[in-house]
């Protein structure tokens, strides 16, 4: 028959254990409360304050009064100009997926290898991204002035006479011209992420491909890209929630114009929001990008970017 030990280290051994498990989850509250207080303060309060301040019809100052229900959605859907907002942002996004995505690809691949000076190319490849959009856009005006601007002087010296398209001043080419100015700033930091997710790919993978017969595009299309494929879906994911939201660069270059050619949903946010002081529109004008980029994020995760945390 088993004897039962009185020693009293053994006899205190099962109480310990409900002590240090609580002292564990004391302390690990302890270390999330700060960052949980900040992110239900800085984010989900106002994201709750925006749905019901869009129920009404508010200028931000006085009470909260005229309730009107989904006017300001209605109000929202029906207006061309936010029509047109929401169609460039996805032309910015159609663009960035086909023209700046690929683009920061090739270059990877390019600095990748045993290039005379890559560090140097890296560099300055990724310079652009760590300017501030406010700095970008002020440089670029510059750029892109009709009169004495960097592309202006270059227009006449090839074109003598002739006189210099205002670019950021015309509908059909100022969405055209800001999204240059998007593939300057941002492409940098995709080629970065394509770097960094290329050093993880095995060299000894490539060269068993090659030895087997693989050219380089094989190599490329067989081995590299699917390799590449968690890095490509966080690069579209980052690039499309970048695209729906986007607003400083424009703002700064062109405020929304001209003739809302260069609307964005955020621009239109802020005009009818704090320049209009039509807080309650506005807030409807959030809650809708609000959903839409969180609509996508939701889907992209579930469908696209889960095998890559399975």
């Amino acid at each position: 028959m088993a004897q039962v030990s009185t020693r009293p280290g053994e006899r205190a051994a099962p109480r310990a254990r409900p002590r240090m498990l609580w002292s564990r989850v004391a302390t690990i509250a302890g270390f999330l409360m700060p960052a949980a207080l900040l992110y239900i303060g800085l984010v989900l309060l106002p994201v709750i304050q925006a749905v019901y301040y869009s129920f009404f019809r508010w200028n931000g100052l006085g009470p909260l009064q005229s309730f009107i229900g989904t006017a300001n959605y209605a109000r929202v859907l029906g207006d061309k100009v936010f029509r047109g907002a929401l169609a460039h942002n996805l032309t910015i996004l159609v663009l960035s997926l086909i023209i700046q995505l690929p683009i920061a690809l090739g270059l990877a691949l390019l600095v990748r290898h045993n290039l005379r000076g890559r560090a140097v190319f890296r560099t300055i490849f990724f310079l652009p991204y760590v300017l501030s959009q406010v700095v970008t856009g002020v440089i670029w005006n510059f750029v892109y002035l009709p009169q004495g601007g960097l592309i202006s002087r270059l227009y006449q010296a090839i074109v003598p006479g002739a006189t210099p398209p205002a670019f950021l001043a015309h509908p059909n080419t100022v969405l055209a011209a800001l999204f240059v100015v998007i593939t300057w700033k941002f492409f940098g930091f995709h080629m970065m992420l394509y770097t960094a997710g290329l050093q993880n790919i095995p060299a000894e993978l490539e060269e068993a491909a090659q030895i087997d017969g693989c050219g380089r595009l094989q190599t490329l299309r067989y081995i590299t890209v699917p390799l590449l494929g968690s890095t490509v879906r966080l690069t579209i994911y980052l690039s499309v929630l970048g695209s729906l939201q986007f607003f400083d660069l424009i703002w700064i270059m062109t405020t929304g114009g001209p003739v809302n050619a260069s609307e964005t949903m955020a621009t239109y946010l802020y005009k009818f929001g704090f320049l209009r002081f039509q807080l309650g529109y506005g807030s409807a004008v959030a809650v809708i990008m609000f959903v839409l980029c969180f609509g996508f994020s939701l889907i992209y995760q579930r469908l696209v970017m889960r095998r890559d945390f399975e």
